[in-house]
């Protein structure tokens, strides 16, 4: 059923599109600026989270990232997609999640709530002091946060970066999985090379929808994992630790 701001959104969708960039340039399609996601741009648009919205960063099966800005700064906008995004996974990440026991079953209330669940994510592991994009504000399936990148082009991921020191880069990347768990109470659940972001001569961590809480059931494996897949990518880059000994430090159990 349409409700009554569903029916004002329909009377603003053209001076909707007259503030997004390029919008029929940008060959969108449905599944990425569908109705429910335009009325959550255009909340933000009219909160002045977003002044102007430009052409996109990345492109992914669950989400694209737009570059935006929000008066004279650039923002980045993360949009995810409701219709092809991988319903089944969400569920999967978010069914131990205690923060999220009353969301309802539907593909949009999944999809709505994995919107809200990173933006919490990111907000703790800032609060944590660890190196990721600050998040601004959400509205339905629609993420605003800082943009990383210069005037020239986002932050490059780091399977495509150039670092002086992989070494230095990878012990950064321990110490940061160390201080998620420690202090933000999280485990990122899907790190590696492709969820990593590098610049100004250090790794961010970026994709914090699924990371889960330390009660979640499957976080030490989580744990095990992340670890595993970075050293995967360092291992022929710079001298490694072993999992065994990391997960031992910070879960003072064995690994299975």
């Amino acid at each position: 059923m349409r409700d009554r701001q569903t029916d004002k959104f329909d009377k603003q969708v053209d001076e909707l599109r007259t503030k997004i960039k390029g919008l029929d340039q940008l060959k969108v399609r449905d599944d990425v600026f569908d109705e429910y996601t335009l009325l959550g741009l255009y909340k933000l648009l009219s909160k002045g989270w977003i002044s102007a919205m430009g052409g996109p960063i990345s492109a992914g099966k669950e989400a694209n990232v737009y570059l935006a800005n929000q008066d004279e700064i650039q923002v980045a906008v993360k949009i995810y997609l409701t219709r092809t995004a991988n319903f089944k996974k969400m569920q999967d990440y978010i069914a131990g999640d205690r923060r999220f026991i009353n969301i309802g079953k539907s593909r949009r209330d999944i999809v709505f709530a994995w919107t809200r669940k990173e933006f919490s994510n990111l907000n703790r592991a800032k609060e944590a002091g660890i190196l990721v994009p600050k998040p601004l504000v959400f509205d339905r399936n629609v993420l605003v946060m800082e943009y990383l990148g210069d005037e020239n082009s986002a932050f490059p991921q780091l399977r495509l970066a150039k670092p002086d020191s992989f070494q230095r880069i990878y012990d950064e990347l321990i110490e940061a999985v160390k201080a998620l768990w420690k202090s933000a109470k999280l485990v990122h659940g899907d790190l590696s090379e492709y969820n990593i972001l590098y610049g100004n001569g250090h790794p961010y961590l970026i994709d914090m929808g699924q990371a889960v809480t330390l009660d979640h059931p499957n976080a030490p494996g989580f744990l095990k994992r992340d670890l595993e897949q970075l050293n995967r990518f360092f291992e022929e880059r710079c001298s490694t630790r072993e999992v065994s000994g990391i997960l031992e430090e910070l879960c003072e159990v064995s690994p299975q």
